[in-house]
């Protein structure tokens, strides 16, 4: 008997059984036998989704021909939606965010950098799903992080050090650095600085997540006796510090690389990671869309 064409399978069918592929000793996951669009109607498959997010940190789901509709209904199943103030959405299905590159458009030099989402709000968000419409042949890898990892590795001495401190996250020197002053200043007033532990808990497994990274400016209450001999100490002092603190991303033990294809899904828990988008392609084509899920306030 001759088996049924893949075109034709229900597509309820793939929500049973997931496939579940480790890519690294630290961070993510290939989820194989599943639609993302039939799954966020099945309660048991989107529990044992995020479940495997908290355990992997970023999954990857390939041959994803989903609608925006589904893409957008299946992030929400985890919380509402969020726009970008600078990227925009589209314009039919609000938070979702189109980062869509060309050759006649200027490299978006925000993007490779290492950088947690939007930790310039004040509750940043809970994660993204990010889905690939169209990439280059070669190149316009994305690489993720995990920044539980990042802060169980530093000496002792540092975590101690590290535990009372706070910082402040900016979008105005970010997004806002290249803008024309009024427009900078009114994208401050409306975002004013967030200001986050240095250390958060993440609120479902209770861990510690080391959460500086490209959008953290300065720390907010280093200046104390206990890191301060004199005022000459204050400055130097805490910009080595953060520096080495945003250095931890690098260790390469710590990371996961994606390869694009179109269709291709990568859903990550912005809680506990960071994320780099790999600038290599140009002069080609590279079209994402990216649904932001509201997150909760830091602590």
């Amino acid at each position: 008997m001759s088996q049924p064409s893949p075109a034709i399978i229900d597509a309820a069918s793939l929500t049973r059984s997931l496939q579940v592929e480790q890519l690294t000793c630290t961070i993510g996951a290939e989820i194989g036998n599943v639609h993302l669009g039939a799954a966020a109607k099945d309660e048991a498959v989107m529990a044992e989704i995020r479940s495997l997010l908290l355990k992997h940190r970023v999954l990857f789901f390939r041959d994803q021909d989903i609608s925006r509709a589904e893409h957008v209904a299946f992030a929400r199943r985890f919380g509402e939606l969020e726009d970008h103030p600078v990227a925009g959405s589209d314009p039919d299905h609000p938070g979702l965010v189109r980062i869509y590159k060309s050759p006649d458009t200027p490299n978006d030099r925000y993007e490779n950098a290492w950088h947690t989402d939007a930790t310039w709000r004040e509750k940043p968000p809970f994660g993204c799903v990010l889905r690939c419409v169209e990439c280059p042949p070669i190149g316009g890898d994305t690489m993720w992080a995990n920044m539980v990892a990042a802060y169980e590795h530093l000496p002792e001495d540092v975590r101690r050090r590290i535990a009372p401190l706070r910082a402040r996250h900016s979008i105005e020197a970010s997004f806002g650095a290249a803008m024309p002053i009024e427009k900078r200043l009114a994208l401050r007033a409306q975002f004013p600085d967030a200001e986050h532990p240095v250390v958060r808990t993440h609120p479902e497994t209770g861990e510690k997540v080391l959460f500086v990274n490209a959008f953290t400016t300065h720390f907010t209450n280093y200046h104390r006796p206990e890191n301060v001999r004199f005022g000459q100490d204050a400055n130097p002092g805490a910009g080595q510090l953060l520096s080495y603190l945003i250095s931890q991303v690098y260790i390469p033990e710590f990371q996961v690389r994606f390869r694009w294809k179109p269709n291709s899904v990568a859903f990550w828990d912005n809680r506990s990671t960071q994320h780099y988008a790999v600038m290599d392609y140009p002069p080609c084509h590279r079209k994402m869309e990216r649904a932001g899920i509201i997150g909760d306030a830091t602590y």
